[in-house]
C-alpha cells in the first residue's frame, strides 16, 4: 500500500427529503471529489455517523469503497464505547475494502491513559490496515496526551499507526509531538484548513482531512505548500481562512450548515438536510457572507483553473 499523503476530504452525507440516505448524490460527491484531486476520501465525524444507524453506517461504508475502487483510498471512522464495537467495525471496514481506519476514543465517560492505550492497541492488532488516531476534542471528548501517541508509535510504528490531533493550540502540540517522536510521527491536518498553513510548516503533516465543500481550494492549498508556492499560499489560504472560520463558529453544526449549504450551491446536493437535533442554523445574514468570501476564493482559484484548462 502506498503511504498515505495529500488531501482526503471527509464527504458529508445527502439525505432524502424522508430522511434516509441519499446514495445516487453520495456516488456523484465521492466522483466530484476525486475528479478534483482528492487523493482519497473519508468517513468520520462531519459524515454524521453519530448520527447514522450501524446498518447505515456499514452500508455507506460498503457504497463509498465500491465507487472509489482503483480511484484512491478510503479511511473508515470506527470509534465506538467499547474496544469490541470499534474493531467489530473496523473488520467491517476492512472486508468492504477500506484502506485504513480512524477511531475518537470512547466519549461518554472518562478514561485513563492505561485503558486508552488498550482500546487504541486492540485495533491496531485486530486489522490488518492503518489506523489514524484521532483527537476529536474540538466536537467531542477530551485531549489525548503527547505521551498516550508517543507510546502507540514507539509500539506499532508509523506505518501501522498515524494521527489526527485536533486539540489547541495545535502548533504547538503538533511541535511537541515531532519532538517527542523524533519526527518520526505522521500527521493529517484536522482544522478544514484554518491550520494547515502553520501545522504543514511544523514538518510534520503529510496531508489535510477537510470537509468536501471546498476541495479545489484545499487542493490548490496542499499543492503551493508542498512546491513552496509562497504567493499562492496565501493567495488561497486568507480567504479560505475567513470561510471556515464561519464554519467553527457554529461547532459540529455549523460546520455541516456550511458545507452542505455550499455543497447545494455547487449542484453537488439537492438540499441542505442535516440530521437533528441541531444547535446550529445558518442564518440569512450569516449566508450572505459566506457567498461572499466563497466568491473572494473563487477569485483566488482562477490562475489555478486556468492552469488546469491549459490557458
Amino acid at each position: 500500500m502506498a503511504a498515505l499523503r495529500g488531501v482526503y476530504p471527509v464527504f458529508q452525507t445527502p439525505y432524502l427529503d424522508n430522511g434516509a440516505v441519499d446514495f445516487d448524490t453520495l456516488d456523484k460527491e465521492v466522483d466530484w471529489l476525486f475528479s478534483n484531486g482528492a487523493q482519497g476520501v473519508v468517513m468520520a465525524i462531519v459524515s454524521e455517523v453519530l448520527r447514522l444507524s450501524a446498518d447505515e453506517r456499514d452500508e455507506i461504508a460498503e457504497r463509498v469503497c465500491a465507487r472509489s475502487k482503483d480511484r484512491g483510498e478510503v479511511i473508515i471512522s470506527v470509534g465506538a464505547e467499547s474496544t469490541r464495537a470499534a474493531i467489530m467495525r473496523a473488520r467491517v471496514a476492512e472486508a468492504v475494502g477500506a484502506t485504513a481506519v480512524m477511531a475518537i476514543p470512547p466519549v461518554a465517560r472518562l478514561i485513563n491513559e492505561a485503558q486508552l492505550f488498550e482500546y487504541f492497541s486492540g485495533l491496531i492488532e485486530n486489522v490488518g490496515m492503518p489506523l489514524i488516531v484521532q483527537d476529536a476534542s474540538s466536537y467531542v471528548g477530551r485531549p489525548l496526551s503527547t505521551a498516550l501517541l508517543t507510546r502507540l508509535l514507539n509500539q506499532y510504528g508509523p506505518e501501522r499507526v498515524l494521527f489526527k490531533p485536533e486539540t489547541q493550540p495545535l502548533g504547538q502540540k503538533l511541535t511537541e509531538l515531532r519532538e517527542a517522536t523524533d519526527g518520526a510521527a505522521r500527521v493529517f491536518e484536522g482544522s478544514g484548513g484554518l491550520s494547515l498553513v502553520d501545522a504543514y510548516r511544523r514538518k510534520i503533516v503529510v496531508g489535510s482531512m477537510p470537509g468536501a465543500d471546498l476541495i479545489q481550494a484545499q487542493v490548490a492549498l496542499w499543492e503551493a505548500l508542498t512546491t513552496g508556492n509562497e504567493k499562492r499560499i496565501y493567495e488561497i489560504h486568507l480567504p479560505l481562512l475567513a470561510l471556515v472560520s464561519l464554519q467553527v463558529q457554529g461547532g459540529l453544526d455549523g460546520f455541516l450548515a456550511v458545507e452542505k449549504y455550499l455543497l447545494r450551491k455547487q449542484g453537488i446536493f439537492p438540499n441542505t438536510i442535516v440530521r437533528g437535533p441541531v444547535a446550529y442554523q445558518l442564518d440569512e445574514e450569516t449566508r450572505q457572507e459566506v457567498d461572499r468570501l466563497f466568491a473572494l476564493l473563487g477569485k483566488a482559484l482562477e490562475p489555478t483553473r486556468a492552469e488546469m484548462a491549459g490557458v
